[in-house]
């Protein structure tokens, strides 16, 4: 090759890498945040190797926390990036079978936790050794290295990231971080928060100096720093620290004003931690946060709000009408009783197709369902349309076949007529399935769930709530540890970011009595493994006045009985001895006084629902016998 030919080409390449920009102080930032961090998780882990144990016991605690500190100065940005990784750097349990929204297309994985909050909750369990406390964090250690990969690090050079990590991090300030959710001393929760409010606005600083041209508003900063006034005020003890109005008055109008921005910089996510996540809401409270089930199922492609109507109506017949059966005696309202929150306030479990039997579970309410990844208290099925169809299909429930529901379901000129029209909306276009049929019936329901609390107009339009409501709220986020299984803002077991849904193993019992533990066996006919053995879905504490019994065999009849279980700590707090409890073992420690606060402040999330009246009639079918079917069914 000609000489000059080498030098032109090596000109250009040097010529050609010298056009990437310099670091700006933001980038520069993150890295150093990543290596300080980083030389401290090494610093312990050599300290772990070199500190006689059981002796040093006290001393390795102080280092893993004062390492937490450090953590809390790229949390912002770690938890966003790479969840899964973040689960070594801080996991809040060993071993995850929690879905995230990938499970809709592949089977729930094991995903080990390491890290911080293990580690430390490690070295209180008897016999624990110094090899496996060094490798928890070594753990956590590895799992730095993904977020030094490009696919993250190229991130930092456009704005677009920050603010999406930031309405991450505003969502944490609400749900986990001034809970004791993933840290296990409470003692030190609100120590952590302002430690973690000081470091984020030197990362504002820096975001500001990079990116001039998409700032942070002032009203935001001005806001920011009266948080952190405010939490720098309060109480340490975490038990003290008023909860309400942390959230009230600054941390949802800061998600207000981040959604602002989100919108004014056309802000674009790349990320599936924002898969659920609707840029348009500005309230925390508000219903359309987050949307993890489709209603529509079928129908999605239908926007004209005509046709939607006509869906809707069809729904609400199909609903009411026991064609759906085998025995054409039963509809789903037979055990989703309306006016009774869509739920069976009567019994323990509701009778099974054969009128002789019950069945094995409590009916769940229909109303907030659709604020779920998955669905049923096992967890079975990802979607509302698939539950739909299995309870249809069910010999023990409805005891029909899709064939005979289609048949029957067309035998009648209104339904044919109704989903003709439809089926030509929709994918499948040639013949009319169990999907239209169903995806008619969640469209109906999915309206119940878009009504408000007092609670929810308390933060979202600043009216006044009952102060035993309040003192309530901040019990349910601290001492009594409600709000670390059952997260803001629909009080149910999905956190942020609102991709997946969490299971607890409780121990409940078969009977008052506690002479025995339930023997369902729950998320584990789903997914066997031990850790999800009698686990069950955490639902939802909005509407619990009126959806009675409570646990997924309704054992309790009252909120005070579910309160007093959760008080002496599950099954274990009985005497019975349950390896994967995930419940605190201990007694909260609940005073009288507190107890009725709690109640209160579950009472406040009672949604001011209007329910409709039933159907005057149905359908009437060709098929002569069909035609004596009752609105609502017959058991």
């Amino acid at each position: 090759m000609k000489s000059w030919v080498i030098i032109a080409i090596v000109g250009f390449a040097c010529s050609f890498f010298s056009l990437k920009p310099a670091p700006t102080p933001y980038e520069n930032f993150y890295a150093r945040s990543l290596s300080a961090f980083e030389k401290e998780q090494q610093t312990l882990l050599d300290a772990i190797n070199e500190t006689p144990i059981p002796d040093g016991k006290d001393e390795i605690i102080i280092r893993i926390r004062q390492l937490r500190r450090k953590l809390k100065a790229s949390d912002f940005w770690l938890r966003y990036f790479e969840p899964v990784a973040y689960k070594k750097i801080n996991g809040p349990l060993p071993v995850e079978w929690e879905n995230e929204v990938f499970e809709k297309f592949e089977k729930p994985y094991k995903r080990e936790g390491a890290g911080l909050t293990l580690a430390e909750l490690y070295m209180e369990e008897p016999g624990f050794t110094k090899d496996s406390l060094a490798h928890l964090i070594q753990l956590s250690i590895n799992a730095i290295a993904p977020y030094r990969a490009d696919s993250i690090t190229s991130q930092l050079s456009t704005y677009h990231h920050f603010f999406l990590c930031n309405r991450l991090y505003l969502l944490n300030l609400a749900a986990i971080y001034t809970t004791a959710f993933d840290c296990p001393e409470p003692g030190n929760v609100i120590f952590e928060l302002r430690n973690i409010l000081h470091n984020v606005r030197d990362i504002y600083t820096f975001y500001d100096q990079s990116f001039p041209d998409k700032p942070i508003s002032k009203e935001y900063l001005e806001l920011y720093n009266k948080t952190i006034s405010f939490a720098d005020r309060q109480p340490a003890n975490f038990t003290q620290f008023n909860h309400f109005t942390f959230i009230k008055d600054y941390i949802n109008p800061l998600f207000a004003l981040n959604q602002q921005m989100i919108q004014q910089y056309k802000v674009q996510s790349i990320s599936f931690n924002d898969y659920t996540l609707n840029n348009s809401t500005n309230s925390i409270f508000d219903k359309s946060l987050y949307a993890p089930q489709n209603t529509k199922g079928i129908y999605s492609l239908v926007e004209d709000p005509t046709t939607l109507a006509e869906i809707r109506a069809v729904g609400k017949l199909l609903f009411y009408d026991p064609i759906l059966s085998g025995n054409n005696m039963r509809s789903c309202a037979s055990c989703h009783k309306p006016k009774e929150y869509f739920t069976d306030t009567v019994a323990a479990t509701s009778p099974a197709f054969d009128r002789s039997s019950r069945l094995p579970r409590n009916t769940p309410s229909l109303i907030n369902s659709v604020f779920n990844h998955l669905i049923m208290l096992d967890g079975k099925h990802i979607s509302l349309q698939g539950q739909g169809k299995d309870v249809i299909t069910n010999p023990k429930e409805m005891g029909s076949t899709e064939k005979d529901v289609i048949e029957k379901v067309m035998s009648c000129r209104e339904y044919k007529t109704a989903f003709k029209k439809f089926l030509k909306l929709t994918p499948e276009e040639h013949n009319v399935t169990l999907n239209h049929i169903v995806s008619a019936i969640t469209f109906y329901y999915r309206d119940f769930s878009n009504y408000y609390s007092p609670f929810d107009e308390a933060m979202n339009n600043n009216k006044p709530l009952q102060p035993d409501a309040v003192h309530g709220f901040n019990l349910f986020m601290s001492k009594a540890q409600c709000g670390t299984c059952h997260f803001v803002p629909q009080f149910n077991g999905v956190h942020p970011p609102y991709v997946g849904s969490e299971f607890e193993v409780l121990g409940t019992p078969a009977d008052k009595a506690f002479t025995k533990l339930s023997e369902d066996r729950g998320r584990f006919e789903v997914n066997p493994a031990f850790e999800t053995l009698n686990a069950f879905r955490t639902g939802t504490v909005r509407n619990a006045e009126f959806t009675k019994p409570y646990m997924h065999n309704g054992v309790f009849n009252t909120i005070e009985e579910v309160i007093d279980f959760y008080d002496a700590g599950g099954a274990a707090g009985r005497k019975f001895s349950i390896s994967n409890q995930t419940l605190a073992t201990d007694s909260l420690q609940l005073t009288a006084t507190e107890k009725k606060q709690l109640i209160s402040f579950i009472h406040s999330l009672n949604e001011n629902i209007l329910f409709e009246s039933t159907p005057g009639k149905l359908p009437v079918s060709s098929i002569k016998e069909l035609n004596n079917r009752k609105v609502g069914g017959e058991y």
